[in-house]
């Protein structure tokens, strides 16, 4: 697909993976719905990305306020073609405590609820919307979705995270088989160490700790790498299917 003209809806778009994706679209002449949290500061990012550019609130784990967002991003320019779903986070938990006792089942089920079940909601939903409009040199739209290296090799502590994005990985040939009659692509970004806000957090040490454990280049990936990726996945007619490491060939140890 043309990436000029083009609508896309990111969510979890006010920061970090899905801002450096607005962006990105924004400069090849694309339209951009940014989906995210009433807490974040979607309406100035919005603001300073110019007229093509929109925030609308909406939580992916919510049918009605998530549908209601991409009713939104569908009525801009010509209609809903492209999602990037960005939207998670993580939890630390262990299966024991160090007490023995077990792991909190709600820690599990809550980020199994946001990363996995939001993100077949985000698919759902976002497939159901592209579907509607005509086919454009053979194809109705695109879906975006994001994973981790931890869908492979997760983490002590990442029981949870590792569980729900091995789910997003496992979903994404199924999806881009079960949306090919209706002319759709679904492919998926696997991270590595990236450079966003959560990771800014950190102290320098262990920022550039973390940087040199990549074999190559020794640093952490940033966030415009994350969206050239993703507007590739948009673009290129023939990816389909796929779930991408972007991760500079690290394999994450076990802690």
């Amino acid at each position: 697909m043309k990436l000029e003209g083009l609508t896309t809806a990111i969510t979890g778009g006010a920061s970090g993976l899905g801002l450096a994706t607005a962006r990105r679209l924004i400069k090849e002449g694309g339209y951009v719905t940014i989906i995210d949290l009433p807490s974040s500061p979607g309406a100035e990012i919005a603001a300073e990305l110019g007229e093509r550019a929109q925030f609308v609130t909406g939580d992916v784990t919510d049918e009605a306020s998530f549908a209601a967002a991409l009713d939104a991003a569908d009525a801009q320019a010509d209609g809903l073609r492209g999602l990037v779903h960005c939207a998670g986070a993580g939890r630390k938990l262990r299966i024991l405590n160090k007490d023995g006792s077990p792991g909190s089942l709600e820690d599990f089920e809550f980020v199994i609820r946001l990363n996995l079940t939001g993100s077949f909601n985000a698919l759902r939903l976002g497939a159901a919307r592209i579907a509607r409009h005509e086919a454009v040199d053979g194809e109705k739209g695109a879906i975006v979705m994001t994973a981790s290296v931890a869908a492979f090799e997760g983490q002590i502590g990442q029981i949870n995270y590792s569980a729900s994005k091995g789910g997003v990985v496992g979903m994404t040939i199924v999806a881009a088989r079960d949306l090919a009659s209706q002319n759709i692509r679904v492919n998926t970004i696997a991270p590595g160490i990236m450079d966003t806000p959560l990771l800014a957090k950190l102290p320098d040490n262990v920022r550039e700790s973390l940087g040199a454990s990549v074999p190559h280049p020794h640093r952490l990936g940033n966030t415009d790498e994350y969206a050239m990726l993703a507007t590739q996945m948009l673009e290129n007619g023939y990816l389909n299917g796929e779930t991408v490491r972007l991760d500079g060939a690290i394999r994450m140890a076990p802690r």
